[in-house]
């Protein structure tokens, strides 16, 4: 499947799609620490926001939009203008196909391109090894794509009765000099 997926960026006619992703992993999984899925027009409102500075992209096969990711501030501080966190959701029925793999490598493109140079993921993780509702799944998938482990904040959110620990991962993505380039907005990138 992965030899026929267009990544480009998400526009406003993929709002449908992104909420059906979206919802899955709000409604039957841990994976998130919404507890109610967002509708079209939340999707939307929330792509237009992040898409104003960076990267909202989405993977694409004979038309269906099947996954998207995004990077966003990590914190709203001018010294943090180089650090981004990314986030990236997979239709649940197209998982493991190299869907999530070419989209981190094209936001990575993407967010170089603007001139940033960490890239951090806060990742749900389970308490025990028989949790119903979240894996080491995504663990797993950074730190095959080059990130590594900074920290574990425990007992950080409760849903479906239970308590989850989150895990703080990093990607270092360009060299850190003193005066950096000042990052780029988003509407000078995408030629993926």
């Amino acid at each position: 499947m992965s030899d026929n997926i267009t990544i480009r960026s998400a526009c406003e006619s993929d709002a449908a799609a992104l909420a059906r992703i979206y919802a899955h992993y709000v409604e039957k999984t841990a994976i998130t620490f919404e507890y109610t899925a967002p509708d079209m027009v939340e999707m939307e409102r929330r792509r237009q926001e992040i898409s104003q500075h960076y990267p909202y992209l989405v993977a694409e096969t004979d038309g269906k939009v099947i996954g998207y990711a995004y990077a966003h501030a990590f914190y709203g501080r001018e010294a943090y203008a180089w650090s981004v966190e990314s986030s990236i959701y997979v239709d649940v029925n197209t998982r493991k196909h190299g869907i999530g793999r070419k989209l981190y490598e094209a936001l990575e493109k993407a967010l170089k391109s603007m001139g940033i140079l960490n890239i951090n993921a806060c990742i749900v993780v389970p308490r025990d090894d028989q949790d119903p509702y979240v894996t080491n799944g995504s663990l797993n998938f950074h730190q095959r794509l080059g990130y590594t482990l900074v920290g574990r904040f425990h007992n950080s959110g409760y849903k479906f009765d239970r308590w989850y620990d989150v895990v703080w991962m990093e990607k270092m993505i360009g060299p850190h000099t003193v005066h950096p380039r000042f990052p780029a907005k988003n509407e000078t990138l995408f030629a993926l």
